[in-house]
């Protein structure tokens, strides 16, 4: 992975410990190695994992830890094996960096559930260097990983994509959900199920947002196009809108309970969880068993589903609604965050911040 000697210094913003607080880091990143690609961060979004992972509320945080999972940004240098990419190209780095490429799903381009993947931050390579993410000035990652943000593409809006539009995109195109006609459910209206909202309709579905307030209720149908909204306490609505759904995506990254929710899907329904939640939830089985339905789970999508989603967005004309900051807001925006307080994603304007100034 090259010596200390050629290694390159980069300045990040980085939570020291469980509090979560980011601070300013400076750290080694490694070799450009034959395969890998230096990107200058332009933007990088943020994403509930990464406050998850900063407040280690999953009990497997590393720290110093630079967050960022949706980042976009400019080569500036490429390994001699690199073919994919040139210097000035605009890319984009998601979750993943790394993944043992000889398992099945390696095998099958699904590489985002190989059992030895490597995460964008809080995780080490092979040679055991701590991984770092977007929430810095420069990465360094194998070429597998990276992907060609689409010309015309402003590189803000491409942002939320490569986690948020990805996570929607990978179910709809694994179950066999993008024909048009279909009807279906986005359960939380964030980061992730907004843009759950703006791809569902651009295949062509009848879409219900379902919140637990309606104060989002006219920015759901007037701003982002959903078809009906559900108060999941209008116990009226909800009954009468029983057996209606074809699918529903659950973003909700907190505990809540499914049965109100099993109870709209049609007879083969799918209830696709998406929300980092540890904490069991639980289900009577008839709910299931008498329609045949399916709780499932999709994890992100794969390097190709990535490609796919940033080509389907740029042909739509589909955009992300983000409010742009500059990294001296980030706790700030982590704390808004944490109260939902956000339309719909923060992106953090890395280069504008000029962190190594």
């Amino acid at each position: 992975m090259g010596s200390l000697e050629v290694e390159k210094k980069t300045i990040g913003w980085a939570a020291k410990d469980p509090s979560g607080v980011l601070s300013p880091y400076s750290y080694t990143l490694r070799k450009t190695g034959t395969e890998d690609v230096e990107i200058k961060v332009l933007y990088c979004g943020l994403c509930h994992t990464d406050l998850h992972q900063v407040k280690n509320d999953l009990g497997m945080s590393n720290y110093p830890m630079v967050p960022g999972h949706e980042v976009v940004g400019e080569v500036v240098e490429v390994g001699s094996n690199v073919t994919k990419f040139n210097v000035g190209d605009t890319v984009g780095v998601g979750v993943l960096v790394g993944c043992c490429r000889s398992c099945r799903p390696c095998n099958q381009d699904i590489e985002q559930y190989c059992n030895k993947r490597i995460w964008s931050y809080n995780d080490v390579y092979s040679d055991g260097k701590p991984t770092q993410g977007g929430f810095a000035t420069s990465m360094v990652v194998d070429q597998k990983f990276v992907v060609k943000i689409p010309d015309g593409m402003s590189p803000e809006q491409a942002a939320p994509l490569l986690c948020a539009g990805l996570t929607v995109y990978s179910p709809l195109n694994h179950f066999g959900l993008k024909q048009s006609g279909l009807r279906g459910g986005i359960l939380g209206l964030g980061g992730v199920g907004h843009m759950g909202v703006k791809i569902a309709k651009a295949m062509g579905h009848h879409i219900t947002v379902i919140s637990s307030s309606d104060r989002k209720k006219e920015e759901a149908l007037e701003h982002l196009g959903a078809d009906e909204y559900l108060v999941s306490s209008d116990t009226t609505r909800m009954q009468e809108a029983a057996d209606s759904l074809d699918y529903i995506i659950d973003t909700i990254p907190v505990f809540h309970p499914l049965e109100p929710y099993i109870s709209l899907l049609k007879l083969d329904g799918k209830l696709i969880l998406m929300g980092v939640i540890n904490t069991p939830m639980q289900f009577i089985t008839p709910m299931v068993m008498l329609g045949r339905k399916t709780i499932t789970g999709s994890f992100i999508g794969s390097m190709k589903e990535t490609e796919e989603v940033l080509e389907f967005c740029k042909e739509k004309g589909l955009t992300s609604q983000i409010e742009v900051v500059k990294m001296d807001y980030v706790n700030t925006a982590m704390e808004r965050l944490e109260k939902n307080d956000v339309r719909y994603r923060f992106v953090i304007d890395v280069a504008g911040s000029k962190l190594d100034q």
